[in-house]
């Protein structure tokens, strides 16, 4: 028999320097933990994107995506696709009219456009704006005459409205705007006719 003491497992002793501090560890641990907790947070808390065909989108008729010259569409008519002009309209804000048929061939290339009437109100028109400035194919111009105050049409599709913070706009742009249900949804926004205000 061995007269050996036992050894006993014993935790090495943490060596700190002397006038170290254990606080700067410390808040580097508390100021991760909240960073992930703070991001975990943002990520819940955050609304999906609104998908989906609202309620209340029609299914429109529209002829072949035809080009021709001139005008082919009465004042106060909102088309959601047929003939249209060879150019298309460049995307983006207008504080009036344009052609309707430069709109339809930008509907062509995967846009949505945003008409409102004349007497929408001056605040109502300027929060349109930002379908805009979060969307390169969007078009938001006047139309006199139409039959609701704001129209959301994408190619074969509309949207009547009353009011500009209606949720379901919001939803129509971010279901239709490059959608495959336009003749040719890669078809450029820039480039053709028109300068945007923004």
């Amino acid at each position: 028999m061995s007269n050996k003491p036992k050894s006993k497992n014993k935790k090495p002793v943490k060596q700190t320097v002397p006038g170290e501090s254990e606080w700067p560890k410390r808040l580097a641990w508390a100021g991760g933990i909240a960073l992930v907790v703070g991001l975990v947070a943002i990520v819940a808390l955050s609304q999906p994107e609104l998908r989906g065909v609202p309620d209340g989108t029609s299914n429109e008729a529209v002829g072949d995506p035809v080009h021709v010259e001139g005008e082919v569409y009465a004042a106060g008519e909102v088309p959601a696709g047929g003939q249209h002009s060879p150019i298309w309209q460049n995307c983006g804000f207008y504080g009036g009219e344009v052609a309707t048929e430069n709109v339809l061939h930008s509907l062509e290339h995967g846009a949505v456009w945003i008409s409102y009437g004349e007497n929408v109100a001056n605040d109502d028109v300027e929060s349109l704006r930002r379908f805009v400035s979060r969307n390169e194919k969007v078009v938001v111009s006047m139309v006199a005459g139409q039959d609701s105050p704001i129209i959301a049409t994408a190619w074969a599709r509309q949207l009547e409205l009353d009011d500009a913070a209606d949720s379901r706009l919001e939803q129509f742009v971010n279901e239709f705007t490059g959608a495959s249900s336009a003749p040719e949804p890669g078809g450029r926004c820039n480039g053709g006719v028109g300068q945007p205000q923004f």
